[in-house]
């Protein structure tokens, strides 16, 4: 496995990789690696011939007021972590290789970015799609892969592939889950033992959620009502917020009978950790 740190070095590796026919598999992350990104891993080395991961905590997706600093961070680990899954190569940068002056030129999203997190925390998916726009100049990659659990996220990326007429395909990896259904999150790890075992009330809610529309429940309200009251359950739980939005837009929806799939997402603070999750149901 190889370790890049520049972009100069990077782009040299892939050409090399290019020359001899090979598809590139790109998987962005920030680092702090657990078997959910090691997924996707496993999904990039399945759709290409040559894995490049990116290590690096962006700070323009993060807001004065949020964990930049303190978001947990352990290169060793994920090298090794890499390494292990079958990573041929890890580009893990500096923050100044890749903003070495301040960015006059930004992106804006409109849409799909004025609910859910993007509603809450301003400005993110625009530093999101910055960063993701760079390295996927640097890496051009043939196939990159991102994870359902970031639902939003996903779909903004999709679209701006797709609006922008990047050459590269999105695959979507299916949530990985602890074996009692809490999604799978770096911030775990700044949950406390109470608020650990808490915490898997979120699953619950977006089961229970799954249950009602499967028994014909199609006013959303009252399906958000029932999760919110199951959520209140867990002393140490403080609910960002719950929506139920359509796929293709992430705007919300009051009743589900017109749609044909729904996007159920929730947001909920266990003390310092901002956990996020969701399900996507087909309505029949």
């Amino acid at each position: 496995m190889l370790l890049t740190r520049t972009i100069a070095e990077t782009r040299a590796v892939i050409a090399d990789a290019r020359t001899q026919g090979k598809r590139i598999g790109f998987v962005p992350t920030m680092g702090y690696l657990h078997e959910g990104h090691l997924k996707l891993i496993d999904i990039a080395k399945g759709h290409s011939d040559f894995v490049v991961v990116s290590i690096f905590v962006n700070p323009t997706q993060f807001s004065p007021t949020e964990d930049f600093a303190k978001y947990p961070r352990d290169f060793e680990r994920d090298r090794r972590l890499c390494e292990s899954r079958g990573t041929d190569l890890i580009f893990a940068p500096e923050v100044s290789e890749i903003y070495p002056e301040r960015s006059l030129i930004t992106l804006q999203i409109e849409k799909l970015a004025d609910r859910l997190c993007g509603m809450r925390r301003p400005g993110h998916f625009n530093g999101v799609l910055l960063v993701v726009s760079k390295l996927f100049n640097i890496v051009q990659p043939n196939v990159a892969v991102f994870g359902q659990k970031d639902a939003q996220q996903l779909t903004i990326i999709k679209r701006f592939v797709q609006d922008l007429n990047f050459p590269v395909r999105i695959i979507a990896a299916p949530t990985v889950r602890e074996s009692d259904g809490l999604a799978m999150s770096s911030r775990n790890i700044y949950l406390s033992p109470e608020q650990r075992a808490q915490s898997t009330v979120l699953y619950q809610a977006l089961q229970r959620a799954k249950t009602l529309i499967e028994a014909g429940q199609r006013d959303a309200q009252k399906i958000v009502l029932e999760m919110q009251q199951l959520i209140a359950t867990a002393s140490e739980a403080k609910i960002d917020y719950i929506e139920i939005v359509s796929v293709s837009d992430l705007q919300p929806v009051k009743r589900l009978d017109g749609e044909r799939q729904v996007l159920i997402a929730l947001a909920v603070y266990f003390g310092r950790a901002r956990l996020i999750d969701n399900i996507v149901l087909k309505i029949s």
